[in-house]
């Protein structure tokens, strides 16, 4: 049935105008590090470049996938192994239901994806399979067990050697090993064979149903657990191009409307809670960054109002950046904060510049200070400004222009960013720099000159 399923799948996918060839694995080795039962099966698919965006080709494979009765899971294999190893399950988000009844968690867990369903961006949603199936029960009467002088684990044991079987020896054929297993025939195994089936007791042989009872009844195919809690798995992704922050916002919102039953609880996770981690790391990581560049600009101009002055080129360029951002439709993730704490660094160059000109036509080419000293310091270094920013600009295109490029999904929202704070902090500091220097500069531009001319005459 898993092989026939495949080759269906196979045959829809290759029915995409994309797809050039896929390549279909069927369970995993019992030693492989992720072992799976041939119920599972992974399809590895190689796409041709087309016009149609990435987000336009999934859709259409995850619609021609849907006629499938299967669970369905699109991504990298890469990601799915990190998305296992953060959460146990191979999706990006992961929404764990516990509790102490099966069928309780089932129903929560089925009016949950309803709800979940209904939230834009989640793609691949997915309930863990826990069915009932049939079952024999047997309940053992411990009083009557008492009269027998028998204990309920050795009929416990007894039962399972002759139910499940059991290995008791071993038969060599050359360099291979057989087990000889004995159990009961399949015939014995019916509740009513199990009834007849003979007990070992101190007073001899006695039929099972003489001290419990076996019915015919339904459970759980598996009842997994999780810190010792039993759970069932609510599993998505978040579709391509999405914000993940704003799609476990709006789950977090659904599960706080969700009433739960006592005793019961939820627990969401997945790929986000490494992003969030990442993220408020970073945050940390850009203070730290922005105080040591104002520990240093102050070192140089031994003034807190100049160093200001240049770091006003900061919010220039963190505007830039937010606007290449929208224009190509992206979101903010741990790659694009990466390219606005480098811009940080970049942005703050051309105020030194053309603060240090300015001292320089003041201190050694007999400039006072003034419109028409900030005028000829702002135009003399306009093309040093221009220069650097346009050079670092067009080694950043390959990069902009390889936003569909496999392995480009990091390094492409970095260069992105930087793009959009280049030009802005460039065009945009032309007018504010000199400004704010002949607003707030005059003051501690004295004071810088006094005291490096005291220091000159100390030496």
């Amino acid at each position: 049935e898993s092989n026939r399923i495949g080759t269906l799948a196979e045959n829809l996918l290759l029915q995409v105008p994309e797809v050039k060839q896929v390549g279909r694995r069927t369970g995993r080795a019992e030693l492989d590090e992720h072992a799976e039962g041939v119920h599972s099966s992974e399809i590895d698919v190689d796409l041709a470049p087309s016009e149609r965006g990435r987000d336009a080709v999934l859709a259409d494979i995850r619609s021609r996938l849907a006629v499938i009765p299967a669970s369905i899971n699109i991504g990298q294999p890469i990601s799915h192994r990190l998305d296992h190893l953060l959460s146990g399950v191979r999706a990006q988000i992961a929404l764990k239901v516990f509790g102490d009844d099966t069928d309780t968690l089932r129903s929560l867990a089925t009016a949950l994806q309803t709800r979940l369903a209904a939230i834009p961006g989640v793609v691949d949603l997915q309930l863990e399979k826990q069915v009932r199936i049939p079952q024999l029960q047997i309940r053992v009467d411990y009083n009557k067990v008492q009269q027998y002088g028998v204990t309920p684990a050795s009929i416990n044991q007894a039962l399972e050697t002759l139910a499940n079987g059991a290995s008791v020896a071993q038969v060599l054929d050359n360099n291979r090993r057989a087990d000889v297993v004995i159990r009961l025939q399949d015939a014995d195994r019916t509740a009513h064979g199990l009834r007849n089936l003979l007990v070992e007791t101190h007073s001899g042989y006695i039929p099972l149903q003489q001290i419990a009872s076996i019915e015919d009844s339904s459970g759980p195919n598996q009842i997994v657990r999780e810190n010792s809690r039993r759970r069932i798995v609510l599993s998505a992704n978040a579709a391509d191009g999405a914000d993940m922050a704003g799609v476990v916002q709006a789950i977090r919102a659904e599960l706080a409307a969700f009433p739960l039953p006592e005793g019961y609880f939820t627990r969401l996770e997945g790929q986000f809670q490494a992003q969030e981690e990442a993220t408020q790391l970073i945050a940390m990581l850009a203070l730290v960054s922005l105080t040591l560049i104002f520990l240093v600009l102050y070192s140089r101009y031994q003034s807190s109002v100049l160093a200001l002055i240049i770091m006003g080129n900061i919010p220039l360029a963190l505007v830039g950046g937010v606007v290449a951002l929208w224009l190509a439709g992206q979101t903010l993730s741990v790659a694009s904060l990466v390219g606005f704490i480098t811009l940080a660094g970049i942005s703050t160059r051309n105020g030194i510049l053309k603060i240090s000109h300015y001292q320089h036509l003041v201190q050694h080419e007999g400039e006072t200070f003034g419109i028409p000293m900030i005028v000829r310091g702002s135009l003399e270094r306009l093309t040093p400004v221009l220069m650097t920013a346009l050079v670092a600009a067009f080694a950043l295109l390959p990069l902009i222009l390889a936003s569909g490029e496999p392995g480009k999904e990091i390094l492409h929202p970095v260069a992105l960013v930087i793009f959009g704070g280049l030009v802005s902090s460039t065009l945009l500091d032309t007018l504010l720099t000199p400004v704010l220097f002949y607003r707030w500069g005059e003051q501690p531009l004295n004071q810088l000159l006094s005291q490096q001319g005291a220091n000159h005459e100390t030496v």
